[in-house]
């Protein structure tokens, strides 16, 4: 029996960031940089008792990374390895994720720290991070 097709995934932003970071490359001190987040004015009803929580996961779109090798050096050991056993924008799908901490919200605008990416990267999803995996906030 023939598989079925591979369907196309069309993703659509959500927010872009805004920082001092305008050109790809690691930065170890971009960790301990302020990010803002700055959603689309549609999507700021969900951050509704986002505060609850100290920590988010930030899904975004490597928008300037072109191409990707199955096999690659990472950044931060210069080890050799599959582009699934690292950290680079250079993948498959583009998508990249940090663990940020959430400094405060104003309106549709999240202040974090901690977020590696550049300014106007694509925002596609904010996650809280819990845990314990009964989804229970981690206490502030």
């Amino acid at each position: 029996m023939k598989e079925k097709e591979e369907k196309k995934i069309e993703l659509m932003p959500i927010g872009y960031v805004e920082n001092d970071y305008f050109e790809p490359g690691y930065k170890e001190e971009v960790f301990q940089k302020i990010s803002k987040i700055v959603l689309k004015a549609e999507f700021a009803k969900g951050l509704f008792r986002l505060d609850d929580f100290e920590k988010l996961y930030i899904l975004f779109h490597f928008s300037k990374s072109g191409g990707y090798k199955m096999v690659q050096r990472r950044r931060y050991d210069g080890k050799l390895s599959g582009v699934f056993a690292c950290r680079s924008p250079h993948r498959p799908n583009g998508i990249g994720l940090t663990l940020v901490k959430l400094l405060k919200i104003e309106g549709n605008v999240l202040y974090v720290k901690g977020l590696d990416a550049i300014n106007k990267t694509p925002v596609l999803d904010i996650k809280p991070y819990i845990k314990k995996s009964k989804e229970k906030p981690e206490s502030k």
